[in-house]
């Protein structure tokens, strides 16, 4: 048996094949010229960047640029043109909330998906009311970040269904 078999485990012995397979349950994030969708991905903290993007290439998604704290996110945004941006509320220089605000002041067209581990109400209604799309609270889980990216993707809503409870919530 060569060790790219899977050995009764259920996974495949080898990296390459279990990447393969949860690559097939997330088919591709594309624009609307088939092209990658183009992330900004915002953190201070480089561990939870790399984390995000690894989630975003397991999309299809392709990284435009990565920032640690709000005032380089928005010189990030103008200099990039992201298709979507990935913002932590709490960081260094300038908070999240702060620079979706400017961000969506000076671009309107800016989808801007609020990723963060304090996730008290205010917080999530005042990025909410500043201009951010949607909200996904840390620990992220890919398949929670994926059906937020696939609704804030979508141009229609009645395309992408309802829109995706907050991680943790409940829809009834």
């Amino acid at each position: 048996m060569n060790g790219d078999q899977d050995q009764g485990s259920g996974f495949a012995c080898k990296p390459r094949l279990y990447k393969e397979k949860v690559m097939a349950q997330f088919a591709a994030l594309l624009r609307k010229d088939n092209r990658p969708v183009r992330y900004l991905v915002v953190d201070d903290s480089v561990f939870a960047r790399k984390n995000i993007i690894k989630m975003v290439q397991l999309f299809g998604g392709e990284i435009a640029g990565e920032a640690g704290d709000g005032l380089t996110a928005i010189a990030e945004y103008s200099r990039t043109k992201p298709d979507v941006v990935l913002m932590d509320i709490t960081m260094p220089q300038m908070e999240g909330i702060e620079a979706v605000e400017r961000i969506v002041r000076q671009h309107p067209e800016a989808r801007i998906v609020m990723v963060s581990s304090v996730g008290y109400q205010e917080n999530i209604l005042a990025a909410l009311q500043k201009g951010a799309k949607h909200f996904v609270q840390k620990p992220v889980k890919p398949e929670v970040l994926y059906e937020i990216l696939r609704y804030v993707l979508s141009d229609d809503p009645a395309l992408a269904g309802s829109p995706v409870a907050l991680a943790g919530e409940h829809r009834s």
